[in-house]
């Protein structure tokens, strides 16, 4: 019958040898779910305020159709009314869409993101990118040498 050490896959530590510290700290945020958020890939808290200047960089147009509404307050524009447009192309009031971005980062009606002056959720998006990327490549290596 096999010992806790080799059901477990472990080894005894040697004399003299001290614990990995690190590994235990992990063991702690894995065992009170602390550390489930980062496997997923979720953002832990909500995500931050779009950057002033990507706020400042949107493009007003002119209205020239009826029967478009902002998609925030559900109000219709009035022709010849000025509109901020979203890089995704969705239009909203000056006032309706500088509120939602002071404190998100995404538009209301589909979720494009702007970029943010967050530096720790801009490294996030980055890390997330990656990892989407090397889960594309990997796919693409399997398929390529088995199919």
């Amino acid at each position: 019958m096999a010992d806790y050490f080799q059901e477990m896959g472990w080894r005894e530590l040697e004399d003299g040898e001290q614990p990995n510290h690190l590994l235990h700290m992990a063991r702690f945020l894995i065992d009170f779910g602390h550390y489930d958020d980062y496997l997923t890939g979720e953002w832990p808290r909500l995500p931050p305020a779009a950057s002033k200047e990507a706020v400042k960089n949107l493009q007003e147009i002119v209205i020239q159709t009826e029967n478009k509404e902002c998609p925030i307050c559900l109000k219709k524009f009035q022709v010849n009314e000025k509109a901020k447009e979203m890089p995704c192309h969705h239009l909203f009031h000056e006032k309706c869409i500088i509120t939602w971005l002071n404190q998100t980062n995404s538009c209301p009606f589909c979720r494009y993101e702007l970029p943010t002056d967050d530096e720790e959720y801009e490294a996030f998006k980055k890390q997330k990118l990656r990892a989407e990327q090397r889960k594309e490549d990997i796919e693409t290596l399997h398929n390529s040498m088995f199919s």
